[in-house]
C-alpha cells in the first residue's frame, strides 16, 4: 500500500535540553549536562512519519543562523523534504527546558517569536498552494497563529484534505477552538485538553463526550504513564502503556504517539489499533535519548506494537 504524502506546517526549531544528574535541588545549583537537537511539534512528528515510510513535506520559519543548519540537517536526515520560510536576519526558534534524572521535565523557556511570521498570507504564496494540491493530508501545530491555523484548515478543506493537529501546550491549544469541526484529528495531553475546554471529567473516560461536545470529531488524549484514551465517530478506546524500568527522556513521547497513530489511521486500521500503535511509537521515543528515535521504522514499530497491550473499547 502507498503511503499518503503529508504536508507538515508549524514548529520546526532547536531543543536545549539541560539534564539534572542526581536528585533535584530546587533553587540551587544542580550539576548536569546540556544537549541540543532540532525539535518541535510538527518537525518532531514528520521526521518520524518520514521513518515510517511517508513522504513528507516541510514548510515552517526558520532564522538565517546556525541553529536553522541544525534544522535544515535534521530533515535531511530523516528524510523529509525541507522547504522553509527563511528570515536571515532573525534568529531560529528555540525550546530550552530542564529535565530530572529521571526524564520528567522540570521547567521550560519557549523562544518561538518567529512563528508570528507565518501569517496567512503565507499560505498564498504559489509554493505553499501547489504543495497543498499534491499532499494528501496536513499536520499542523499550535506553535503558529491562530489566524494561521485556521487559513491552513480552510486551505486542506477546499483541497479535501484531512488537517490534525498538535497542541504543544496548554497556552497555545486554544489557537484550535476556532477549527475544531474542521479537524480530522487533534493530539493532546490531558492539561491541553483541560485548557482546551477549560474543565476537568470526573473520569478519564468522559474525555471523549466533552471533547466530541466542543466539536472534535476525532482525538487522542495522552496521559502520560496513565492510560491514553482516543475516540473518533465510531466510539473510543483506552490503552494503558507497560512500565518502564529504563526511561530516555519524555520529550518528544507525545510527537511520537501522534505520528504512529496517525500512520495508522491513514491506513486504514480502526481506532484501537490506531492507539495501539502509536502508544508503540512513543514506547520507542521514551526509550531514546532524542526527541525522534534514529531507529524507528516500519518494522521496529510493529515489533513493539505487538508487545503493547489491546485498547479497551469504551461503552
Amino acid at each position: 500500500m502507498t503511503a499518503v504524502r503529508i504536508l507538515a506546517l508549524g514548529g520546526a526549531h532547536v531543543d536545549r535540553r539541560g539534564r539534572i544528574h542526581g536528585q533535584t535541588a530546587p533553587g540551587a545549583s544542580n550539576p548536569g549536562s546540556w544537549f541540543v537537537e532540532a525539535g518541535g511539534g510538527v518537525f518532531n512528528a514528520a521526521r518520524n512519519l518520514a521513518r515510517l515510510g511517508h513522504p513528507v513535506r516541510l514548510i515552517a520559519p526558520r532564522g538565517g543562523d546556525a541553529d536553522g543548519e541544525i534544522v535544515a540537517a535534521a530533515a535531511e536526515a530523516a528524510g523529509v523534504e525541507d522547504t522553509p520560510f527563511t528570515f536571515l536576519d532573525r534568529a531560529t526558534p528555540s525550546y530550552t527546558a530542564i529535565i530530572e534524572a529521571d526524564g520528567n521535565l522540570v521547567i521550560a523557556l519557549a523562544d518561538m517569536e518567529l512563528y508570528r511570521l507565518f501569517s496567512p498570507r503565507r499560505m498564498q504564496q504559489r509554493a505553499v498552494r501547489e504543495a497543498f494540491a499534491a499532499t494528501g493530508a496536513v499536520l499542523t501545530d499550535a506553535n503558529l497563529p491562530e489566524e494561521t491555523i485556521a487559513a491552513i484548515a480552510d486551505a486542506a478543506r477546499r483541497h479535501a484534505h484531512p488537517v490534525f493537529g498538535i497542541a504543544i501546550s496548554p497556552a497555545k491549544v486554544v489557537r484550535f477552538r476556532p477549527v475544531l469541526p474542521a479537524l480530522a484529528g487533534l493530539f493532546m495531553n490531558e492539561a491541553e485538553a483541560r485548557a482546551l475546554i477549560e474543565t476537568q471529567p470526573d473520569r478519564p473516560q468522559d474525555w471523549p463526550a466533552l471533547l466530541r461536545a466542543a466539536g472534535l470529531a476525532r482525538g487522542v488524549i495522552s496521559r502520560g504513564s496513565e492510560a491514553a484514551i482516543a475516540f473518533d465517530e465510531t466510539g473510543a478506546a483506552m490503552l494503558a502503556p507497560p512500565r518502564l524500568e529504563i526511561l530516555g527522556d519524555v520529550t518528544g513521547a507525545g510527537d511520537a504517539l501522534a505520528s504512529g497513530f496517525l500512520s495508522a489511521h491513514l491506513a486504514g486500521r480502526p481506532l484501537a489499533q490506531a492507539l495501539r500503535q502509536g502508544a508503540a511509537a512513543a514506547l520507542i521515543a521514551v526509550r531514546s535519548p532524542l526527541a525522534v528515535a534514529e531507529e524507528l521504522e516500519p518494522e521496529l514499530l510493529a515489533r513493539v506494537t505487538g508487545l503493547v497491550p489491546e485498547a479497551e473499547m469504551l461503552s
